[in-house]
């Protein structure tokens, strides 16, 4: 078994293993280095064949999405840590040693790095910054970035911290714990399945942590656009999803307060004629309820398994009431007696 894989999803990224790839090979020593390809239909495979004999390469047969395709993948994958990482990603010299660090605690699940973004390495990036955290009713931000708001990275987050997620574009995770709770969910094919699997694994007890120290730079919405009508009905529609498996206590009372919470998402797209949008919110709710009867499965064969949730990470504010009626851009800024963080 190897200690450490790097294993990066690729799906027609061929100009970012060509761009990318270069840095994860130089500073990544002692890591397998493999490439998941997700039934890509450009000349991915045999770029990798005719560039990179020492990669290893999984074929997937089919395109599934982040979700299957890491699923798949990694039943091929004999190691005890896997290093999932997008394939938009550079990284950093000695980027791994301070994750590593952090996984010498074994009550820690899974770990992540300082995000930044590619096009201004002075600005954290969007997917996971400097770690993840959900409010209140369960909108996701982060140390660096509240919903489309973009910290400068001064090192005011360079504290290494328990989150409540970590990113999945470079989530260190161990693979004993990914394969308990089953992996990522293949209904979310992609987007929020991170949280989805920080949140079940955070219901047995362990911890997410995000350590700074190390660095990489992502692109971001390279097989989506951030504002993609089909990416707001993922995120619209896993965020349910994940309320309906994951919600402590009494559902009904918390699904209808979120759904509400959409609806005027919903209607601030009607007023702006935003119609490709309007229906991805209208849409995704239709999706939570076909999958209704298939969640709350979900939800009881989880509740059954948990033994002592770590709450540690959650919000108990809104992040929405901050950020739009007080004007709130930064997470210093936010009042940080209402984060959870029991000891």
């Amino acid at each position: 078994m190897d200690s450490i894989a790097i294993v990066i999803l690729n799906w027609n990224g061929r100009n970012f293993l060509e761009q990318f790839l270069p840095s994860v090979c130089a500073f990544s020593n002692g890591a397998k280095i493999i490439v998941a390809d997700n039934a890509s239909t450009d000349d991915s495979v045999e770029f990798l064949r005719n560039n990179y004999p020492t990669i290893q390469i999984i074929i997937n047969k089919s395109n599934g999405g982040f979700a299957k395709g890491y699923n798949d993948a990694l039943k091929q994958v004999d190691a005890e840590l896997y290093l999932l990482l997008n394939s938009d990603i550079e990284v950093t010299e000695n980027w791994l040693k301070p994750l590593l660090k952090t996984m010498e605690d074994k009550s820690v699940a899974g770990c992540q790095p300082k995000v930044l973004s590619y096009h201004n390495k002075s600005l954290f990036e969007h997917a996971g910054a400097s770690g993840g955290f959900l409010d209140r009713n369960y909108f996701p931000f982060c140390r660096g970035r509240i919903f489309d708001k973009f910290e400068h990275d001064e090192g005011q987050y360079d504290s290494e911290i328990e989150v409540f997620w970590a990113t999945g574009a470079c989530l260190l995770i161990r693979s004993e714990l990914f394969h308990k709770v089953g992996g990522f969910d293949e209904a979310f094919f992609a987007h929020m399945e991170e949280i989805d699997l920080c949140w079940r694994l955070k219901k047995l007890g362990f911890k997410f942590v995000v350590n700074p120290k190390s660095t990489i730079y992502h692109v971001g919405g390279g097989t989506l656009p951030y504002l993609s009508p089909q990416k707001s009905y993922l995120n619209f529609r896993n965020s349910l999803f994940m309320i309906v498996k994951n919600h402590e206590g009494i559902l009904f009372f918390k699904l209808i307060h979120r759904l509400n919470l959409d609806g005027i998402a919903g209607i601030r797209f009607f007023l702006r004629g935003d119609w490709k949008h309007l229906a991805s919110v209208l849409n995704a709710h239709v999706a939570m309820y076909r999958h209704l009867s298939v969640l709350l499965k979900q939800r009881k064969e989880i509740k059954v398994k948990s033994t002592n949730f770590n709450s540690n990470g959650l919000y108990r504010g809104s992040i929405l009431w901050a950020r739009y009626f007080k004007g709130v851009t930064k997470f210093k800024d936010l009042n940080q007696r209402l984060f959870i963080s029991k000891k």
